[in-house]
């Protein structure tokens, strides 16, 4: 049996007050020389979602990291801000959760340091709906639920716009904010946490969903979203990522090189047959 370990918002805390111990040079540092000694023959440990980061993640670590002699241990969070401050304090030593835009904007705001190593996989974002079976049914007085975060609330009114559903000022792009949209076309947003946006779906006529989040309610993208974002030239791959100064570490490299091998690649084609998709070789 795999030994996950899930971690909840009840380390917050915890994780805050590692972060600040770590900007203040403690021997908790992960780039200290007395924490990188021996750290090639202690096991990676990297923070997750759950669906389909966690699970790529094991099968790494029941297919091919013994082979490959790296011992990997994987953490499981359910939101987007613990996974990043626990990389940057060291409680963990990567993280594979994320998009670039998500984390330009999370270094930004929170002044870490977290870097990419290697790109994994896209998760497209898509419009779903427990009622209405088509975008052209969507109406004036409906309600639509979107991410509230920066990177993926402007993807998902990108989404929306592509679709004819809104329309927004020009050069925006995925900076998008509710405020930026020009004509609304009679529809109200709800704004929430991505991770809580699928449970709304009773609430609203219309969410916008994470693939990952809606792959987690049972929800397929390739065959349940009324409107599904193009892979084709997606910015939005994600990808596996540490604090800067760790992406030499040994255990880091040899799992980026797992996660682009061609048993990932067809275990994510053969897993969520379209639902993801690889982010790197031939389906680049």
């Amino acid at each position: 049996m795999r030994k996950n370990i899930k971690v909840t918002a009840g380390i917050a805390a915890t994780a805050a007050l590692a972060l600040g111990l770590s900007a203040c040079g403690t021997s908790s540092d992960p780039s200290s020389s007395k924490d990188k000694a021996g750290a090639a023959d202690k096991p990676l440990v990297v923070a997750a979602s759950p669906t389909p980061h966690a699970d790529i993640l094991n099968f790494v670590k029941d297919n091919l990291a013994e082979k490959a002699g790296l011992k990997l241990e994987v953490k499981e969070f359910t939101d987007y801000v613990l996974p990043n401050t626990a990389t940057q304090s060291g409680q963990v030593d990567a993280n594979f959760f994320q998009h670039k835009p998500y984390l330009d904007d999370f270094n930004k705001k929170n002044k870490t340091t977290i870097v990419p190593v290697v790109n994994v996989h896209l998760e497209p974002l898509g419009l779903y709906s427990k009622n209405i079976k088509s975008v052209k049914d969507i109406k004036a007085g409906q309600t639509i639920a979107v991410p509230n975060d920066t990177t993926n609330g402007g993807r998902a009114l990108q989404l929306l716009a592509e679709n004819g559903l809104i329309t927004v000022k020009p050069g925006v792009g995925t900076n998008a904010k509710i405020s930026d949209i020009t004509d609304k076309k009679g529809l109200e947003f709800k704004e929430l946490e991505a991770a809580t946006v699928p449970r709304a779906l009773n609430d609203v006529d219309a969410a916008v969903i994470n693939g990952n989040y809606a792959i987690e309610a049972k929800l397929s993208p390739a065959k349940d979203a009324i409107a599904l974002e193009k892979a084709d030239g997606n910015p939005y791959a994600n990808f596996l990522a540490v604090r800067e100064g760790n992406e030499k570490d040994a255990r880091v490299q040899k799992l980026a090189e797992l996660l682009n091998s061609p048993e990932v690649k067809k275990y994510i084609e053969d897993t969520y047959k379209g639902s993801v998709i690889p982010a790197f070789g031939a389906a680049k």
